[in-house]
């Protein structure tokens, strides 16, 4: 006898949320999306987000074949070094990402990765819907209440609405989140003849840290995509040109080739706090935190398109204990948001899409009862949830000795001592690829090398 399909409500259209909708529509389980955004086009944004091996999987495990096939062509060149280097970019260590060493991952635009996402939910995804409170009744269901007085009922409801998300704080009242006391700001810079020739060929070619003075930072890459609002570039497989032709979200991306920058630092260590700047003096606050690095940082940073400038107030959850399982669930940065830190954030909120999905489809063949799916889905992503959050905030927080004024200058000192011990010690160098493989789940590293 076939059971009767499961009613499942996710709030919020996210990387997380939309990967389980797909998620579960492969297990033939019923879901609605419901976004707060007016349109599909709306909440566009075009910086890089980094997939990991663990959000790669995630991916393929929740998508149907050919639009994880498209997510593939539609990624951004991957990129070939990993780099850290001084503010005067003399070079801490170089990595070499390919095959046999430290996993590059995909490189793809947060907006790309939306319309991808969306791309076969069309019936699923309701926009304009603003969520208020959900409700929770004696047969088991769960009814999601929206600002314009329509509401939803289902099995179950899933919160995948973000840092601030409402879901949570109904279903986790005394759930935090609070500032690590650092501040970033970014931009991107069109890719030019003029814009390469500032760089180096290992930073075109990778994903480059800065380490700087009074624990300031930044970090400088290059997107270049096999494709464009016009249609594939040349270059790239005949097979892929024809899948993009079909690709209906190539109609609202307007990706072009792009290097993006980031600075950060803590806030009491700034000259102004960017949350009160326009984007013009963005720019100009970030030319004044560099101050004396190399002219070639400095000018990438007046070459920005003052449109795309932003400030981010770096936040972080502060995790909780387990909590009685109901038929209220959350996900992603809804429950454990973190910081950029170890550029695990949309992967996680992947990996909790992959999971909890699985969990539901053994829900749905009856192989567990709907209860203990969602438990075991709640345990698991605690565990490597709230792991990934506490080693992120190690990279963002503004008690780090480096923000500190005389014990700064002697931590960057060690830092970079070590950074270039490990850089010219192939041992050490293998450790840590190791360590960072493990870290983001892709396959370890060649024996033997």
């Amino acid at each position: 006898m076939s059971r009767e399909p499961m009613n499942v409500i996710i709030i919020g259209a996210g990387t997380g949320g939309l990967c389980l909708a797909h998620g579960l529509k492969r297990h033939g389980i019923n879901v609605a999306v419901y976004e707060r955004d007016r349109t599909r086009a709306d909440g566009l944004q075009g910086y890089r987000v980094g997939i990991n091996a663990h959000g790669v999987a995630s991916l393929k495990a929740c998508l149907p074949p050919d639009l994880f096939a498209t997510f593939v062509a539609t990624c951004a060149r991957t990129p070939g070094h990993f780099n850290i280097l001084t503010e005067q970019m003399t070079e801490l260590l170089c990595v070499p990402l390919d095959d046999e060493e430290m996993s590059g991952g995909k490189s793809v635009s947060r907006m790309t990765l939306r319309q991808v996402l969306l791309t076969g939910l069309e019936e699923q995804v309701h926009f304009d819907k603003t969520f208020t409170a959900y409700e929770q009744h004696a047969d088991g269901s769960v009814t999601a209440h929206f600002a314009d007085g329509t509401h939803a009922t289902g099995d179950l409801l899933i919160g995948a609405d973000g840092a601030r998300s409402k879901v949570r704080r109904q279903l986790l009242p005394d759930a935090r989140v609070e500032t690590t006391g650092i501040v970033s700001i970014a931009a991107k810079v069109p890719m030019s003849e003029a814009s390469r020739a500032l760089l180096p060929p290992k930073v075109l070619d990778g994903i480059t840290l800065i380490n700087a003075p009074k624990g300031f930072g930044a970090i400088v890459h290059v997107m270049e995509f096999p494709w464009s609002a016009n249609g594939p570039k040349e270059g790239i497989g005949s097979s892929d040109a024809e899948l993009l032709a079909r690709w209906p979200g190539l109609l609202l991306d307007n990706t072009r080739d792009y290097l993006m920058w980031a600075v950060w630092g803590a806030l009491r260590n700034l000259p102004a706090n960017p949350k009160s700047l326009g984007q013009p003096a963005l720019l100009a606050l970030a030319t004044e935190i560099t101050d004396g690095w190399h002219p070639n940082l400095r000018a990438l940073i007046r070459a920005s398109d003052p449109a795309t400038a932003f400030s981010l107030d770096i936040r972080t959850s502060v995790p909780v204990d387990a909590w009685d399982t109901t038929n209220v669930t959350v996900l992603g940065d809804a429950v454990h948001l973190m910081t950029p830190g170890r550029g695990v954030g949309a992967n996680t909120a992947l990996r909790d899409a992959a999971l909890l999905a699985a969990r539901l489809g053994d829900a749905q063949s009856g192989k567990l009862s709907g209860r203990d799916a969602v438990a075991g889905y709640e345990a698991e992503m605690r565990r490597y949830g709230f792991h990934a959050v506490a080693e992120s905030r190690k990279q963002f927080d503004e008690r780090d000795a480096l923000h500190r004024p005389v014990v700064g200058r002697m931590a960057l000192g060690a830092m970079r001592t070590g950074l270039r011990v490990v850089n010219n010690v192939p041992l050490l160098k293998r450790r840590m690829i190791a360590a960072e493989n493990e870290f983001r789940g892709a396959e370890p590293a060649a024996q033997g090398r």
